[in-house]
C-alpha cells in the first residue's frame, strides 16, 4: 500500500511535510520520501525504512529540505517521490496504486525511444511509469487525467512543480485524497487526520477522478470529479488508522459498528471479549459493548522495540516474528473462555500461532470472530498484502480441498453466500484447520451497514468477486 502528504506554504513547508508524512507510516514498511521546491529549486531524499521508523531516517535531512512546498510519502515498494525533467519542465511525483497492464503500456511507451529504470526486482518504478505516461500529453492536466484513465488497478497522485500541487483522486476513488486549510497554507493527503495536530481544517475530500492544483493561497478545480465510485471497504476495515475518516465515515466508529452487529447475531458462551491489536481492538470493544460481555486485554502488542511492521526476508522465521510480539497476560487468560475478534482472516498463520499461544497459557476456549467475510478473491485494485495472493487465502484452500481442486467464479459465488450449506462447510473446515473452538464470521451485509454510505460506492471485490 502506501500514503501520501503535499504541503503549500507561504513559508516553510518542512515542518508540516515531515510529521503529515510521517503520520502514513502505518500504509507501508519499506521505502519513504520528501521532494522540496524552494528558492534554490528542487531537493529530495529517500531512505530504506524497513527496520527504522521514518522519524529516525529523515531527522538529520530536514534541513536540506527546506522549501515553501513539498511532497512526501511512504511506500511498500517502490523508492519515491522521483524528480522527472520533460517537456513540462521539472517535477516531482508520488503515486498510491496498482497498474495491472503495466507491461502493455511500457510497450506503447517504448515505440517513442523512451527507456526506464529497473527496481532491483526487475520491475520498472510504477511512479516512473505514471510520469511517463503524463508526458505523452501537450499539458499536466492532460497527462494526469489520461494517466487515471489507462491504468487498469488505481491511481492516485501528488505531483510537485514550482507554480502548485496538483493532486488527482483515482478515477473509481478506490483511495482517498483529502485537502485541507488554514491560513497561508494548503495540503493535501491520504489520511484526513494528518494534518490536525498541524492547525489545518478540513477543505474538501476529492471525488472519484477530481484533479485539483493549490499552492498556499488558493486551490482549483481542474477536472470535475466523476459519479461512478468503488472505495476500498477495506480502508474502514483493517488498514485506515483509528482516526481516519472516509467519505465522511470514521474509521474507529465503523469499526465498533462492526463489532455492535456482530454480536447481535450471536450467541456464544464466553467469560471476556478481546481484539488483536492494533485493529482488531475497536472491533471488540463494539461487540463487547452489545453484549454486555466483558472487554478484556488478555495480550498485548509489544511496541517499544517492534514500532514497524518489521518481517524478516526468511519465510521459516515471519510466524515466530509475529508470535514474538504478542505478550500473554496470563492471569486474564487461565481457565478462561475467550472471544477473539480480528480484522481478518487471510492465511489464518498468525492467528492459529494465537490461539495456540492463549490454549499454552491456560485458556479453555478460543471463539475467533473476523470482523469481515472470508477473503475468496486477491485484490486487484490495490496494493494490498492482505489479500493479494489468492493460493495462499484460507479460504480458498479449504475449499479447494471440498471441492477437490480449483473452482469456477459461479462456484465461489455460493461460498460467498454467508446463507449456503457450502459456506457452511467452508467455516467449519477453516475453523478445524485453524484449531478455533468456533468460528464466525461477519456478513458482508452488515460490514456495508456499518459503513453506512451508499453500497454502490464500496468496492466488494476481494470478499464476492463483484466489480
Amino acid at each position: 500500500m502506501g500514503g501520501f502528504f503535499g504541503a503549500a506554504c507561504k513559508d516553510s513547508c518542512t515542518f508540516d511535510l515531515f510529521f503529515g508524512t510521517d503520520y502514513h507510516s502505518h500504509l507501508g514498511t519499506r521505502r519513504a520520501g520528501m521532494a522540496v521546491y524552494g528558492k534554490d529549486g528542487f531537493s529530495k531524499s529517500i531512505h530504506n525504512i524497513e527496520n527504522t521508523p521514518f522519524r529516525s531516517k529523515f531527522e538529520g535531512n530536514l534541513s536540506k529540505l527546506e522549501g515553501t512546498m513539498g511532497i512526501g510519502c511512504i511506500s511498500d515498494f517502490e523508492a519515491q517521490p522521483i524528480l522527472v525533467r520533460s517537456h513540462h519542465g521539472t517535477f516531482a511525483i508520488t503515486t498510491v496504486g496498482k497498474i495491472n497492464n503495466a507491461n502493455e503500456i511500457v510497450q506503447d511507451i517504448l515505440k517513442n525511444n523512451v527507456h526506464f529504470f529497473e527496481m532491483s526486482n526487475g520491475e520498472i518504478n510504477p511512479t516512473e511509469l505514471v510520469a511517463s505516461i503524463i508526458n505523452q500529453k501537450e499539458n499536466l492536466i492532460e497527462g494526469i487525467q489520461y494517466a487515471l484513465d489507462i491504468v487498469d488497478g488505481s491511481l492516485s497522485l501528488l505531483l510537485l512543480t514550482p507554480k502548485g500541487i496538483y493532486a488527482a483522486r483515482d478515477k473509481y476513488g478506490r483511495t482517498p485524497v483529502v485537502l485541507g486549510k488554514k491560513e497561508d497554507a494548503f495540503c493535501a493527503c491520504f489520511e484526513s487526520f494528518s494534518y490536525l495536530n498541524l492547525g489545518y481544517e478540513d477543505y474538501k475530500e476529492l471525488g472519484p477522478g477530481e484533479i485539483v492544483v493549490f499552492d498556499a493561497e488558493s486551490c482549483r478545480t481542474l477536472v470535475a470529479p466523476g459519479k461512478k465510485m468503488r472505495i476500498c471497504t477495506f480502508l474502514w476495515v483493517y488498514y485506515g488508522y483509528p482516526s481516519a475518516s472516509y467519505e465522511g465515515t470514521s474509521v474507529e466508529e465503523m469499526r465498533y459498528k462492526c463489532g455492535e452487529l456482530l454480536a447481535k447475531r450471536d450467541n456464544v458462551d464466553v467469560d471476556v471479549v478481546a481484539g488483536v491489536p492494533d485493529s482488531g481492538i475497536a472491533h471488540a470493544v463494539g461487540y463487547a459493548n452489545e453484549s454486555g460481555i466483558p472487554f478484556s486485554r488478555p495480550f498485548i502488542k509489544y511496541t517499544p522495540t517492534w514500532p514497524r511492521s518489521f518481517m524478516p526476508t526468511i519465510q521459516t522465521k515471519r510466524d515466530l516474528i509475529a508470535h514474538m510480539k504478542l505478550i500473554p497476560v496470563h492471569d486474564l487468560i487461565k481457565d478462561k473462555k475467550l472471544l477473539l475478534i480480528d480484522d481478518s482472516i487471510v492465511r489464518g498463520t498468525q492467528l492459529r500461532e494465537t490461539t495456540e499461544f492463549l490454549y499454552e497459557s491456560g485458556a479453555k476456549e478460543v471463539h475467533i470472530r473476523p470482523a469481515c467475510p472470508p477473503l475468496l478473491f486477491g485484490c486487484k485494485y490495490l496494493n494490498f498484502s492482505r489479500s493479494s495472493s489468492e493460493m495462499e487465502l484460507i479460504a480458498r484452500r479449504v475449499i479447494r480441498e471440498l471441492e477437490g481442486g480449483e473452482v469456477s467464479k459461479e462456484v465461489l459465488q455460493e461460498y460467498a453466500d454467508p446463507d449456503s450449506e457450502k459456506y457452511q462447510k467452508m467455516v467449519d473446515g477453516i475453523c478445524e484447520k485453524l484449531k478455533f473452538t468456533s468460528l464466525r464470521y461477519h456478513r458482508l451485509d452488515d460490514m456495508l451497514d456499518a459503513v453506512g454510505i451508499d453500497k454502490g460506492k464500496l468496492c466488494t471485490y476481494c470478499w464476492n468477486g463483484k466489480e
